[in-house]
């Protein structure tokens, strides 16, 4: 699809989010068209039902299908299977980065931390779907930097069960940190603080 297809889309399916984590979904990308979803296994959302934003703030609604074979299942915990609350966090890292990218940021994409999460609930191999509802409290583009940041709310239920809270997640996109060249040693072959590179 073309770029400005892409920041009119509302929602996205597997296939579509899929080419988007190998940097294929757009035709004519943009310079610093970095940004990345996870692939799978680690790719922690099967749709995007709704995506909506006006200046600062949006939304976000998104809908993972459980499978008994998913991977972590298996190893997690042996005799006890259960999915990682780690990840559900960063599911909603995940689609705020997305977010980032829809609303028009460049850069390749990090999560910054969140202010509070608390769980009440679990995923077992035969739960049906997570559910992702992501309000956006602040979108913002830096002009100086040409950084991105979302600051967002979320709750995450499993079977219509609310499960875990998260307030005050953060995620930014950034230009000039994307390490492409892989395995190779280059210029963002290390980590450490994020900052462009010159």
């Amino acid at each position: 699809m073309k770029y400005t297809d892409f920041l009119k889309k509302e929602s996205f399916g597997l296939e579509e989010l899929i080419a988007f984590a190998y940097g294929r979904i757009v035709d004519n990308p943009p310079e610093h068209f970095d940004a990345r979803l996870p692939a799978p296994p680690f790719l922690m959302l099967d749709r995007i039902t709704s995506l909506a934003g006006k200046g600062k703030r949006g939304s976000i609604i998104a809908e993972m299908d459980v499978r008994m074979d998913h991977w972590y299942f298996q190893c997690h915990m042996p005799g006890d299977p259960v999915m990682p609350g780690c990840l559900y966090l960063d599911g909603i890292w995940q689609l705020l980065g997305f977010y980032c990218v829809w609303r028009g940021g460049l850069g390749s994409g990090r999560a910054l931390g969140c202010d509070d999460v608390s769980f009440n609930g679990q995923i077992r191999p035969y739960n049906r779907i997570i559910r992702y509802e992501i309000e956006i409290r602040r979108y913002s583009h830096l002009a100086e930097s040409g950084a991105s940041i979302v600051i967002a709310d979320g709750i995450v239920s499993v079977d219509d069960e609310k499960i875990m809270t998260v307030r005050g997640a953060r995620t930014g996109l950034f230009k000039k940190i994307a390490y492409p060249d892989y395995p190779l040693r280059s210029e963002n072959s290390t980590g450490g603080m994020i900052r462009e590179r010159q």
